[in-house]
């Protein structure tokens, strides 16, 4: 099994290879092979989570072996978290592929946005595996560089302005995490999660370390769009091609930020009550600000983007939760209530997010518009948009027995019963709030008076 690990990375890195090479001869070629490539990642992510999820496999590229007891080696470790977040990449990518073979006729230069697709899932799905600091690095650029390319591909002035902002911002998170990067070598001699652990561990408390990881909260704080450092995500969100909208607010921002900021903090530093503090409160800034910048909105794509902060306050108010019981010597019980609560609004966010950037491209496809103020009476005309846009808007909302109630719920009771109660207050408004703006977008899009944009759609 150890051996299949570098498929997640080859079979996504070959495809987007073989792509502009096979497709200028192959009509239909980069939509078929795009499909088989995605069906194979999801069916190889499966297969880990039910037959050894509870296996830590690991792959040492070219069998270096450790030189003076440093590893020098390029190490790939699947496990159970690891495996999840590839399971939701494979499947995310796998919609977004089929979803395109239509939509990708609003674009010319086919062959190019497949190929660029892939790249960012090879990049996406290396970052889930790399076990030490310099590679999660070079497949981080390999996936925001496509998804700066995918951004921009429309070509027009929102999509080129959008991806410009996202570059530029893009690249101080860079220079934060590099620089980052290059004192924890200094400081430690290594690279490798593991082994930085262990020295960190043996090592008195240092300044420089809490240094780096502000420096490191803030560096994948950006590429996460959490706030304060969300100034690139809505217009990102909204210009680029739906289904690259989905992967971007369903798995890019996850995997790119928040997945590696937990992912490092967990396995290399000491959890610190401070650190934690920190991660919560802008975890419920994010949550909190989201929303209200969200309710004011009348472009879809952007109140959808908006609502991507605020749900990804929940994620980051969860884990960092979970830190500060751990870090206080709490309820260890709690704690992995509250990280269980992050971890599966992360899964759950990354599916109805994900289906409702896709329904936009459905509407914004059918009706030429997505400003709300200019839509309505669809449900009729545009039926299975309207249902599944209508159970992924109740289960953002949190409202029962929709999945992202019980992820809420779950952070929800951690907070109140760890004595957090003003953490779960806020949640619950937030929520709230959630919900009344998804009533409007169901109101003004689906069930409001039919709009004169909408008398020419032909379903």
């Amino acid at each position: 099994m150890e051996n299949l690990i570098p498929l997640y990375i080859v079979i996504p890195l070959c495809t987007a290879f073989l792509i502009p090479i096979i497709g200028k001869f192959v009509k239909g070629f980069s939509k078929v092979i795009s499909t088989i490539a995605l069906i194979s990642l999801f069916v190889l992510a499966l297969n880990y989570l039910f037959t050894s999820n509870t296996v830590t496999l690991t792959n040492k590229i070219g069998n270096w072996e450790p030189f003076n007891n440093i590893p020098i080696a390029i190490y790939l470790v699947l496990d159970g978290l690891s495996g999840f977040l590839l399971c939701v990449i494979g499947l995310i990518g796998l919609l977004s592929v089929v979803y395109s073979i239509s939509y990708i006729k609003l674009y010319t230069a086919e062959n190019n946005f497949y190929a660029l697709l892939c790249l960012m899932i090879a990049g996406l799905n290396g970052v889930v595996l790399s076990g030490d600091l310099f590679n999660i690095y070079v497949f981080l650029e390999v996936t925001v560089i496509a998804s700066y390319a995918l951004v921009a591909f429309g070509v027009e002035k929102e999509e080129l302005e959008a991806s410009f902002k996202y570059q530029v911002l893009g690249g101080i998170a860079t220079a934060l995490i590099l620089f980052s990067i290059g004192m924890i070598y200094w400081y430690t001699k290594t690279l490798n999660l593991a082994d930085i652990g262990m020295i960190l561990k043996s090592k008195s408390d240092s300044n420089i370390i809490k240094f780096c990881q502000l420096v490191l909260i803030a560096g994948f704080g950006l590429k996460a769009a959490i706030m304060p450092f969300h100034g690139w995500l809505p217009d990102a969100h909204s210009s680029a091609p739906s289904p690259i909208s989905s992967m971007l607010s369903g798995v890019v921002i996850k995997v790119a930020g928040l997945y590696v900021i937990f992912r490092i903090f967990f396995n290399m530093f000491i959890i610190t009550y401070d650190i934690a503090l920190v991660l919560t409160v802008i975890g419920t800034l994010s949550m909190i600000v989201g929303v209200f910048l969200a309710i004011g909105q009348w472009d879809l794509k952007r109140l959808l983007a908006y609502s991507s902060i605020s749900q990804i306050g929940y994620i980051v108010l969860g884990i960092s939760l979970g830190m500060m019981i751990m870090s206080k010597g709490g309820d260890k019980s709690l704690a992995v209530l509250a990280i269980f609560g992050g971890l599966f609004h992360l899964i759950n966010h990354a599916v109805f997010k994900g289906l409702l950037f896709l329904n936009a491209g459905a509407i914004e496809y059918r009706t030429g518009t997505r400003d709300l103020s200019q839509l309505g009476g669809l449900s009729e005309k545009m039926p299975v948009t309207s249902s599944t846009s209508l159970v992924a808007s109740l289960s953002i909302s949190g409202i029962p027995p929709f999945n992202g109630f019980f992820s809420k719920l779950f952070i929800i009771i951690a907070a109140i019963k760890a004595q957090y109660y003003l953490l779960g207050i806020i949640a619950i408004i937030a929520s709230i709030i959630t919900l009344a703006y998804f009533l409007k977008f169901q109101k003004s899009v689906f069930y409001g008076r039919t709009k004169s944009v909408n008398n020419n759609i032909n379903i």
